[in-house]
């Protein structure tokens, strides 16, 4: 993402990823069936020779066999570096060759030649004692025009055994694919890169987009945050494990995605806090630190959401995501250039002042202690990414800032003002109210997203529903009303 001070015009690039797993499939015969290892040529800058792409090519095997007369000087028949002679059977097929000798360039363009629809590199055990030699290769070479054949390389152990199985007249039949899936088609990339424009061009003011240049920033973490925001559903819970950008890696839901770990409110799941940040191991720069943001902003977006519920409409809706939505918008507007996670929580108590006069201050608070970044944590100097300190402290309960609070804790207001049981039940769920509600609406959501249930009751001291009739499985009860806006799993036997 291209950004640009207002009256610019910003751009923003797609790309195509690379899918999980080796794009060489051994798929009968021989002693390796199933997936090998496999590397794909060099990109870049005098570099063209092809690789797999997501056009499979599928075919049996067969060795490269050279003469071994002339240059370049070489005793393996099975390196393609003197002319071929079983270009006939390498026809149609994977031609298999060894490392050394001659070029890669000059290898695949002697199977080329010969007829073969890919070749498959195998690397050499290192006979030279070569300090710096690697197991895998990615081949470079450059080559006009470029081959129309795609190359992988494969290591020596792997190559061997292929080898010496074909010259054992075994068919060995494989594929090469490398699916790419287009990032164009992710709802949170798309939404990633766009938030980019908005974290650069609101932080610092409108004239001014280069605020997000110190060590610490947190331009990834928002980017990430809005990438989820606009792909909740009403079905979601916090402590569910959330990938990020799974779709283009082609991962399920709750896989690792692209960051150290998956947005969760569940901290078994996802451990990280403030001291995360100082780990230049582990938590890469900017894009780990910002996942370190991105997860105490996701903490507090699921406290919104048990305190005000959760609303669909993103344009028009009254729900917690719509609240903490504005409240972060808000929070970029007021934060000055070169902010680390210390004014960034600042900057939210100051949009949450100005939104509501306070309502949320310890809800917030709550969310940046249980992370690290408590009273007394310290955001170091802008350049360095390894000098946080993090605190657990809370505020003082006499602080100003703090009395207007509503509540201090979701799980404290559940605990004094309602509960649900049984929880799995069979039929019958009871709703017990320690404080009057008057009427409520009560809406049941299957995990499709569909409203099985839509009632109102009044909610003075108990009620009942019965859901018997309903198909086993995981719903959201939501209950909203004056002084109440609560989402809960239900589980149906």
């Amino acid at each position: 993402m291209e950004h640009l001070r207002d009256g610019n015009n910003p751009g923003m690039q797609m790309f195509l990823w690379d899918t999980n797993g080796s794009p060489l499939t051994v798929n009968s015969g021989g002693p390796l069936v199933g997936e090998i290892t496999a590397v794909s040529p060099a990109a870049g800058a005098g570099n063209n020779i092809t690789g797999p792409s997501g056009t499979p090519v599928t075919a049996d095997l067969a060795v490269i066999i050279d003469d071994n007369i002339g240059q370049p000087t070489s005793t393996d028949p099975n390196d393609g570096c003197n002319a071929v002679i079983n270009a006939a059977n390498l026809n149609g097929k994977i031609a298999v060759i060894r490392r050394g000798a001659c070029n890669f360039t000059s290898k695949i363009q002697a199977a080329q030649d010969a007829g073969a629809v890919a070749v498959i590199m195998v690397n050499h055990n290192n006979p030279t004692n070569d300090p710096a030699y690697t197991e895998y290769v990615n081949m470079s070479g450059e080559t006009m025009p470029p081959f129309t054949i795609p190359s992988l390389f494969i290591n020596n152990a792997d190559g061997e055994q292929l080898i010496t199985a074909l010259q054992n007249s075994e068919v060995i039949n494989a594929t090469i694919f490398r699916p790419l899936v287009d990032g164009s088609l992710d709802n949170e990339i798309v939404a990633h890169e766009y938030g980019h424009g908005i974290s650069n061009r609101l932080a610092g003011g409108p004239s001014n987009s280069n605020c997000l240049g110190n060590a610490e920033q947190m331009g990834e973490g928002w980017s990430d945050w809005f990438g989820m925001m606009i792909t909740m559903k009403a079905t979601d819970l916090g402590t569910d494990a959330r990938g990020f950008v799974t779709y283009s890696t082609s991962q399920p839901l709750d896989g690792l995605g692209i960051r150290p770990a998956p947005y969760s409110t569940d901290t078994s799941v996802n451990s990280l806090t403030y001291a995360s940040t100082n780990d230049d191991t582990n938590i890469s720069q900017p894009h780990g630190i910002g996942t370190v943001w991105a997860t105490i902003l996701w903490d507090l977006t699921w406290k919104y959401i048990e305190k005000y519920g959760f609303d669909s409409d993103v344009y028009n809706g009254t729900g917690g995501n719509n609240k903490i939505m504005q409240l972060v918008l808000d929070g970029l507007k007021l934060q000055a250039c070169g902010a680390g996670f210390v004014e960034g929580r600042d900057a939210l108590l100051a949009a949450d002042t100005a939104l509501s006069n306070g309502e949320d201050q310890c809800m917030i608070w709550e969310a940046f202690i249980d992370r690290g970044v408590g009273l007394n944590a310290s955001q170091g100097t802008f350049g360095s990414r390894t000098d946080q300190v993090q605190d657990f402290t809370a505020p003082a309960s006499s602080d100003p800032s703090l009395q207007n609070c509503t509540s201090l804790s979701v799980d404290k207001f559940k605990a004094s003002n309602y509960s649900i049981f049984p929880n799995p039940t069979n039929n019958i769920l009871n709703i017990n109210v320690k404080k009057s509600f008057g009427e409520v609406n009560i809406t049941l959501t299957d995990i499709n997203g569909r409203v099985v249930l839509n009632t109102t009751k009044i909610l003075n001291d108990n009620a009942t529903l019965n859901i018997g009739a309903l198909q086993s499985g995981m719903y959201i009860l939501t209950i909203k009303g004056e002084g109440i806006n609560t989402n809960d799993k239900i589980l149906k036997n």
